[in-house]
């Protein structure tokens, strides 16, 4: 895989692949633009080398497809220059503008889905987008476990690098995947246990402890059949491969227990064991929280994924952040995070800096610790 300081630009139009899918408010506007800054150092080093650059991504909140618009504009305050919006990602109008653009300039195109051939990995399409350009460039890790014409179709086509943040993305998980310092400690959270089985089952090769949040945890005990009376939301084949006799793997013990629709002001802190009919679990409890971070002080490696509770409710975020602390105070360990809620709370409790790496992959991330070959990654091989 080359990468992209190994690449000769000067004077060339390169098409970098970005994912710019960043949080929308309901009011339309940018909640935050991680992902977008994350970006900078690649277009910036292109516009060094005298590159005419063309950018490209996809942007949707919920089932909805928006414009791409409102990123060139960010774009622009960001790099400080003129962004070039382009309406639309195909066709002869699209290469006429691009054609014009002189070294050194940037382009913004139209969001790649409003064409159904994009994620149909459709080869025509590609072609098409690449006709636009002479050099490709994958900055887009978090969009690398898909096969889409942008991330796999392409790079058939041009002479193709991966991006700056691509090849950190890499290394930094890598580094954790193959060669972690021990103590090896993994924290996981979250509430979809589907996206995760496969992970925590390849990760618990290597890793010393793997730490459970609230509702991650029950899921995992309730298809387990060990907490009585509830049956499990969604069966996951993956999940009886976790050995829970393990003395690596660590459930919570106890956790704040409130109605399932949160009525009437009520919540407890219990064990888990005794959690009723009615009740779901939002957060970790105080003994959890307390033998979480006799593990997280002596570690040397720690991962970091999703939160331990219902962080956006004030009254659940108490144990996510309790352990975000220890794992901040815990200053001679090696420690990433990653995925999109993992990202918010980190950045409402203001811990980035706490990290050595912070991904901007949620199911590329997993894939990837889950020893799956991403088809983006293999594309540029």
């Amino acid at each position: 895989m080359l990468t992209l300081k190994q690449g000769d630009f000067k004077n060339k139009t390169t098409l970098v692949r970005c994912d710019f899918n960043v949080g929308i408010d309901d009011k339309g506007a940018i909640a935050e633009d991680f992902r977008i800054r994350q970006a900078m150092p690649a277009i910036r080093y292109l516009q060094e080398q005298q590159a005419v650059i063309v950018l490209m991504s996809h942007l949707e909140k919920g089932e909805n497809l928006l414009s791409l618009k409102i990123v060139g504009e960010r774009l622009e305050k960001l790099l400080g220059v003129p962004v070039k919006f382009i309406n639309d990602c195909v066709g002869s109008s699209v290469a006429g503008q691009i054609k014009r653009l002189k070294p050194g300039q940037v382009a913004l195109l139209e969001n790649l889905r409003f064409h159904k051939e994009e994620k149909a990995n459709d080869d025509n399409f590609a072609k098409s987008l690449a006709s636009l350009g002479q050099i490709y460039v994958n900055e887009a890790f978090s969009c690398s476990h898909r096969a889409h014409a942008s991330i796999v179709g392409v790079p058939k086509y041009l002479p193709h690098y991966a991006g700056l943040l691509l090849e950190a993305e890499v290394a930094n998980l890598s580094k954790i995947l193959k060669n972690p310092q021990h103590p090896f400690v993994v924290i996981i959270g979250g509430s979809k246990v589907s996206t995760k089985a496969r992970t925590v089952v390849n990760i618990a090769r290597i890793a010393d402890h793997i730490l459970f949040g609230s509702k991650i945890g029950e899921m995992i005990l309730a298809q387990k059949q060990i907490l009585m009376g509830r049956p499990p939301q969604e069966k996951d084949a993956a999940i009886e491969q976790i050995d829970l006799t393990s003395p690596k793997i660590h459930l919570p013990v106890d956790g704040i227990m409130a109605l399932a629709d949160l009525s009437e002001g009520y919540s407890r802190k219990a064990a888990i064991g005794s959690m009723r009919g009615e009740e779901e679990i939002y957060d970790i409890g105080p003994e959890t929280v307390k033998f979480f971070k006799e593990i997280i002080k002596d570690a040397k490696t720690i991962f970091f994924n999703g939160p331990l509770g219902m962080f956006e409710n004030k009254e659940f975020i108490i144990g996510t952040r309790e352990v975000l602390d220890a794992v901040s105070k815990n200053h001679g360990a090696y420690k990433v995070a990653g995925g999109g809620e993992t990202l918010e709370v980190i950045n409402e409790l203001g811990m980035q800096n706490n990290f050595d790496f912070l991904s901007t992959g949620g199911g590329a991330m997993l894939e990837f610790l889950a020893g799956v070959e991403l088809p983006g990654i293999a594309a540029l091989g």
